[in-house]
């Protein structure tokens, strides 16, 4: 199994996207940086009551989010037999980039700080997609909780020890996701814009958790 399917470092990957979603909502002008259904939710209910400008506030994130899975796409393409380095690397290089930029961005810059969150997000989702061996979302929950209800169901069922499995690793990228998400809520009455400089560090260990594997 490689290192980025091992459920430690997924759960990293869980802790950062939950706590990224927690400092942009409360930080930066209650945007969702990974829960993209709330932006259309919010998107298209201001855009329907006309007002235009709070619609975009919305709408951005939602634009930058899908960009960001185009050039994780494209980096994979181009990357994927280089054999210096691993195209996740890159991945995770170019979202240390922006989130410690978003960092330095002061409240006059939200909408900038917000889209690119969401870009990195969209790039963290597209490029860590498995968790030994399954399929899953380290930046939001809705699929997991969907995955690991049925893997529960079919082992109340069945009895068969991997399903059993399989649902406890949904259910535990669930609670890591939520702990990330509280922490992230908590210390960012600290920290302020700051607080995103966590998700930073949090990356550069799974940067480093991968390095050793390509030693």
């Amino acid at each position: 199994m490689q290192t980025s399917e091992s459920f430690r470092l997924s759960a990293l990957l869980s802790f950062s996207g939950g706590l990224q979603d927690a400092y942009t909502y409360n930080v930066r002008g209650h945007v969702f940086a990974n829960a993209q259904t709330g932006n259309v939710v919010l998107m298209s209910q201001n855009f329907m009551t006309g007002n235009w400008r709070d619609g975009l506030h919305y709408m951005l994130p939602l634009i930058s989010f899908a960009l960001g899975i185009l050039i994780a796409e494209r980096v994979e393409n181009r990357f994927k037999n280089a054999k210096n380095v691993h195209w996740r690397q890159i991945v995770l290089i170019m979202e240390i980039v922006m989130l410690c930029a978003v960092g330095f961005m002061p409240a006059g810059l939200n909408m900038v700080a917000n889209m690119l969150v969401s870009l990195s997000c969209a790039m963290q989702v597209q490029s860590f997609r498995t968790v030994h061996g399954y399929g899953y979302a380290s930046t939001m929950c809705i699929g997991n909780l969907r995955s690991g209800t049925e893997s529960l169901s079919k082992y109340l069922r069945d009895r068969d020890r991997e399903s059993l499995r399989k649902a406890l690793n949904f259910f535990g990228i669930i609670a890591v996701f939520a702990l990330g998400a509280g922490a992230g809520g908590v210390i960012s009455g600290y920290f302020g814009a700051g607080t995103i400089w966590l998700s930073v560090i949090l990356l550069a260990a799974v940067m480093l958790m991968m390095l050793r594997e390509t030693r």
